[in-house]
């Protein structure tokens, strides 16, 4: 086996973590498949034969790739932060998911963690993301954001502090928190208000992006009986959704009446009540997903 053949072996194997480190900074699939490729044409230049851990320099490069497009975006102002969702990674149904999405999916974050990550600084995200998520010393990381490991500890643990004081703490059962998304569809599909503030925290928080086309911006909506009001008005749509796992929590898929996918949301579940929905409705974005299945076979029209 030809050196040039054994490296492309050793990168494909570090490939899912690539992945994960770009998606986690960068929030965007197409973007972190850009960040992971860029990664492959540094080490094709590089002199291979003096990593001593390729794992090791693999996850730096692409951090510092995924860090230059983060500072690259906020630079520019194309992209400005807070005002448009992640990507969400969504399967359905099982059985022909994207592979890739699906081994993204095994140790994803819940796109409301993704929220809080847009909202951090570049530094302070790669920080958080390479230390906390992936356990990377400070002293490896310091170099990446050109700061000390005790200035890049601090970056970590302001982004931490920011991070733990949004929100509740999910359910983590996966069943439990799909009969609360169950009940909620149910109750949105039979116009039930009262049904539907009794799966919503008090304190629900909604937050939908339908992309530039409708408004430009990430819209919110708080308070159960507002966002009661606001899913009743969904209820003519709720009979074209169906379930989904969405970035490993419960999310529906929803399609219109010709059965094409045009709407994913998201929710977040704690103490048996939605705290978070975050639909993800840009129609340009929508198609870009590698959904599992591009059309809904029960309810799609000849």
């Amino acid at each position: 086996m030809d050196d040039q053949h054994w490296l492309a072996e050793q990168f494909e194997s570090n490939r899912a973590r690539m992945r994960a480190v770009a998606y986690r900074m960068l929030g965007s699939l197409s973007e972190a498949d850009d960040a992971v490729q860029e990664s492959w044409l540094r080490l094709a230049r590089s002199d291979s034969g003096q990593i001593e851990n390729l794992t090791a320099w693999l996850t730096t490069v692409v951090a510092r790739v995924s860090l230059n497009m983060l500072r690259s975006r906020q630079t520019r102002r194309e992209d400005p932060l807070g005002l448009r969702l992640p990507d969400p990674i969504v399967i359905y149904p099982d059985d022909r998911a994207d592979p890739e999405n699906a081994a993204l999916l095994v140790d994803s974050v819940s796109l409301a963690l993704l929220v809080v990550l847009e909202a951090l600084g570049p530094d302070e995200r790669l920080a958080f993301v390479l230390h906390d998520m992936f356990g990377m010393a400070f002293d490896e990381i310091a170099p990446i954001v050109g700061r000390s490991p005790t200035t890049t500890r601090q970056l970590a643990s302001r982004a931490r502090r920011r991070v733990q004081g949004f929100g509740k703490v999910p359910e983590r059962n996966l069943e439990r928190q799909r009969k609360v998304v169950d009940a909620f569809l149910m109750a949105t599909r039979n116009g039930d208000l009262v049904a539907l503030i009794e799966v919503l925290h008090p304190d629900v928080v909604v937050r939908a992006d339908r992309g530039a086309a409708v408004s430009g911006v990430l819209t919110e909506l708080r308070g159960a009986r507002a966002v009661a009001e606001g899913a009743l008005t969904f209820s003519k749509l709720a009979r074209f959704a169906r379930p989904a796992l969405v970035n490993s929590s419960p999310g529906i898929l929803s399609f219109d009446a010709h059965g094409n996918p045009f709407c994913v949301m998201a929710f977040t579940v704690a103490d048996g009540r939605i705290v978070e929905i975050d639909i993800f409705g840009d129609p340009e974005r929508v198609r870009q997903l590698k959904l599992g299945c591009l059309t809904d076979p029960e309810n799609a029209k000849d």
